[in-house]
Formats: C-alpha cells, sequence, structure tokens
C-alpha cells in the first residue's frame, strides 16, 4: 500500500493513538504530575509495540523513566536511533487558551493542544512513520527508538542514562524531529545549533553604599566599572576581545553560507518587528549568518545602586551583571567559561573586587550536509514537500544534542516539522494536519534511501 493511501486509511486510528498522548499532562517542571509522566511512558510503550517493535519497555533514570523500542533487522544493517520526548511545557496562562490544553481538538485543519507539536506530535510522525515501513516489510535498517521525559526541564538525567547504556543505544546515526522549519511551504533541515556559556558577575567597591556627594569623585563606582568593563568585551567590529575565545571556531562553508543567502529576508521587516531603525552585529557576516552561526556576547541583566521611586544620590557597594555568550560549534563551553573568568580578572582595577559565578552551558552541534543520513532526510523532505529543504543554522541551544556525540559518538539529523505558528511553550499550540501527513511521508523516504 502506498504512504498517502496508508495514511488516508490509518488516520482515524492514529489520531485516537495521538490524543490519548496528549490528553496525559505529562508536564515535567511539576511535582504534582509525576504519576502522569509514568502513565505517559507506558502509553508510548504500548504505541510502540503495536506499531511493530520487537521489544519496548519503561526503563529507570535518576528521574522521570525513559521509553525504549527497538526493531532488529538484520546485524549487518545500519542502525537509526530515533530521539524524542514525551514531557511538555505548563499551559499557564489557562485564560488564554481558545479550547482545553489537554482535551485536543481539530479545527481549521489543525490539532490544537499542548504537545500537539512539541514533542507528542512531531515524536508520533517518526513512531508513525515506522509502523507504515515494518508492516508493509519495508524497513531495511535496524531502529532503536528513545523517548525521555525531562527535555523541557534540560534533561538533567539524560547523561547517566546515556553513559550507563552505551552499548543498548549503539547506532550508525540519531534522527530527531524536535526543530522547526522557516515555512509550510519552505521546508528546511536544521544543520546546526549553537552553545551556551552563562555566568553571573559581582563588582564590590566600598563595603557599604556611599553618598554620592562625599565620596563621588574620590571612590569608583562599581555599576561604572562593571558597565566599563562589559563594554571593553567587544572591539567596534563586533569581534569578542577574550583572548582565545575564536580560536576552536570553525569557519562556516562557502556552499553553506551560498545556502543561508538563499533563505528570503526581509531586513525592513526584521527591524520594524522588533521596533529598531538599524541592525548591530559582527562586521563581514549578514544577519542571519549573525544570529546562527557566529558566537555572541550579551550582557541578559544589569542592575545595582537604588532603582527605587524619585532620587537618592548614592554610589553603590555593589553592581552585578548576568552575561551569556551563544557558542558555535567545536567551541568547549567550560573553556570559553574559564577564559572569560581569567580575562575579567586579569583586568579587574584594584579599586574593586570582582566574583563570578558559572552558571550553565552546553555545546553547540553541526551537522555535516554531505553526511548520507543528512542527503537521506533531503530526499524525503523533497518527496513530501515538493521541493529540495533549504540548511538552516539555528541561533538557540540544544545541549543534549552534542552530548549524544560526545557520549555515543554518533552525529544526528534534526528533521523537525515545526513551525513558527505552531506556538509551542504557549498558549493555543497546535500542529497542521497536513504538516503532520507530510512529515510521516517524509521520514518513510528517509528509511527508504
Amino acid at each position: 500500500m502506498e504512504i498517502k493511501e496508508y495514511i488516508r486509511t490509518n488516520e482515524g486510528r492514529w489520531l485516537d493513538e495521538l490524543f490519548s498522548l496528549i490528553r496525559i499532562p505529562s508536564i515535567s517542571s511539576q511535582s504534582e504530575h509525576k504519576a502522569d509522566m509514568v502513565r505517559c511512558a507506558e502509553r508510548w510503550k504500548e504505541l510502540l509495540l503495536e506499531a511493530g517493535a520487537d521489544r519496548a519497555e519503561v526503563m529507570a533514570s535518576e528521574g522521570n523513566p525513559l521509553v525504549y523500542g527497538e526493531k532488529h533487522v538484520s546485524d549487518t544493517a545500519q542502525t537509526i536511533l530515533v530521539y524524542g520526548h514525551y514531557d511538555v511545557m505548563p499551559v499557564e496562562p489557562l485564560e488564554l487558551w481558545k479550547s482545553d490544553p489537554f482535551e485536543p481538538e481539530i479545527r481549521d485543519g489543525h490539532i490544537w493542544a499542548r504537545g500537539a507539536d512539541d514533542d507528542k506530535g512531531q515524536s508520533f510522525i517518526q513512531a508513525k512513520a515506522f509502523e507504515y515501513v515494518v508492516k508493509e516489510g519495508l524497513l531495511r535498517h535496524n531502529v532503536k527508538l528513545i523517548l525521555e521525559g525531562e527535555e523541557e526541564i534540560g534533561s538533567p538525567s539524560l547523561n547517566s542514562f546515556l553513559n550507563e547504556h552505551k552499548e543498548l543505544l549503539k547506532a550508525d546515526v540519531i534522527l530527531v524531529s524536535d526543530t522547526s522549519m522557516l515555512g509550510a511551504d519552505l521546508p528546511s533541515l536544521t544543520t546546526g545549533l549553537r552553545g551556551l556559556a552563562y555566568w553571573e558577575v559581582e563588582v564590590t567597591g566600598p563595603n557599604r553604599d556611599l553618598h554620592s556627594g562625599h565620596f563621588g569623585g574620590a571612590v569608583a563606582n562599581p555599576i561604572n566599572v562593571l558597565c566599563k568593563m562589559m563594554s571593553d568585551m567587544q572591539d567596534e567590529d563586533g569581534r569578542i576581545t577574550i583572548p582565545g575565545f575564536y580560536d576552536d571556531v570553525l569557519p562556516v562553508p562557502q556552499k553553506e553560507r551560498e545556502m543561508i543567502a538563499q533563505i528570503p529576508f526581509d531586513e525592513e521587516k526584521y527591524k520594524a518587528a522588533i521596533g529598531v531603525k538599524a541592525l548591530k552585529g559582527e562586521t563581514g557576516y549578514s544577519t542571519l549568518e549573525r544570529n546562527s552561526c557566529r558566537p555572541t556576547f550579551d550582557i541578559c541583566g544589569i542592575w545595582g545602586g537604588y532603582t527605587g521611586e524619585g532620587a537618592k544620590t548614592v554610589l553603590p557597594s555593589k553592581a552585578y551583571a548576568k552575561v551569556s555568550c551563544r557558542l558555535v560549534a567545536n567551541q568547549d563551553h567550560a573553556k570559553i567559561s574559564q577564559l572569560f573568568i581569567d580575562h575579567v580578572m586579569a583586568h579587574t582595577p584594584d579599586y574593586v573586587q570582582v566574583k563570578i559565578t558559572p552558571m550553565h552551558g552546553g555545546e553547540g552541534y553541526v551537522c555535516p550536509i554531505d553526511l548520507p543520513a543528512y542527503k537521506a532526510a533531503e530526499k524525503g523532505f523533497e518527496k513530501a514537500f515538493g521541493k529540495k529543504p533549504l540548511a538552516v543554522r539555528r541561533g538557540g541551544s540544544i545541549p543534549i544534542i552534542s552530548d549524544f556525540e560526545k557520549i555515543l559518538g554518533i552525529k544526528t539529523v534534526l528533521m523537525g516539522f515545526g513551525l513558527e505558528s505552531n506556538a509551542i511553550h504557549s498558549p493555543n499550540e497546535n500542529i497542521p494536519l497536513d504538516i503532520l501527513r507530510k512529515g510521516v511521508e517524509a521520514v518513510v523516504e528517509f528509511y527508504n534511501q
């Protein structure tokens, strides 16, 4: 049976199955849903077995359980490891939802519910493509599937699980559907994600707040010092001035820069949407390159002194800043964190003291566009959407993707089907039924390569 006919024949059952997952409020960040996490994992186990897995089980971790399933075809066949997550974000503010977030509704050709896209809907695409190739006798690869229940809280238990089960999860490539496309009529494959390093900086001057009239001009103001130190972190060309910061940065291949240049982008609309008259960034790169495949330095928050109503002439004792760097592939977040600390300490003047607290971090990731599995995904999109997908690097971070590579030694292909209008993490999350169908077609074609 052809895939389009299979989808038409089975869509009613498929929606019932997907809705059974969505109705379970598997919110990993809220402890009152602990039992729901287990219920959702058990339901996924049932669905994987029904889809044709030889084996499926719910496996314990340090936190919420994981679901593992597999289908073995041959000892000589390549193995695909499919990753997804069954936990979802909280639904507040409830009053902004047009329908019950955990009672899925079909309206205007969309499924509306929490998890409709992220990531129950997208994981379901993978499960149904797997079902089709198994039931129709078309599967030529070994397939392993793993679904975790902590992605929305940073996957705190995943690394230890990966280290403990390296042999079980051994594969040739990882396939993930948890990213987005440029548009419903503009398919794209995510080829890169940025990493992250984050710190809190505390600058202390005098041992107490001082009268700015009595002491101003004689004692250094910690806020002034902090602002100067942070502004010196970038030069006029937008380059970060920390010695060694760019040592491990790999250049973007010219072929990929040419693909980025093909992405439809209206700079005037971009500026108007965010209310700025001009853009600012690293010299020598386009806007889309700057916000996806170049590292950044940003002060995310800064405070100190008096910020209440009216005036208070005070020279503050302390000043604080939250600082982040988006990193690119091959930059080690721990190394960058230490470089930042060393640089700040080396340039701290004697009239203040500085304390830096490293916070969270993660590595970036790049999928080579000549990887055979990437080419297979490319053909899958072309078959389902009627056009070759663009290769797109994203400015955000998904640290688990780089963890997969470090721990399991496997590259990941990010074959996501989300849209900006799907409103993940927001009220009225949704997924178009048409995208759900095309997603299954694309993954089936991936398996056919």
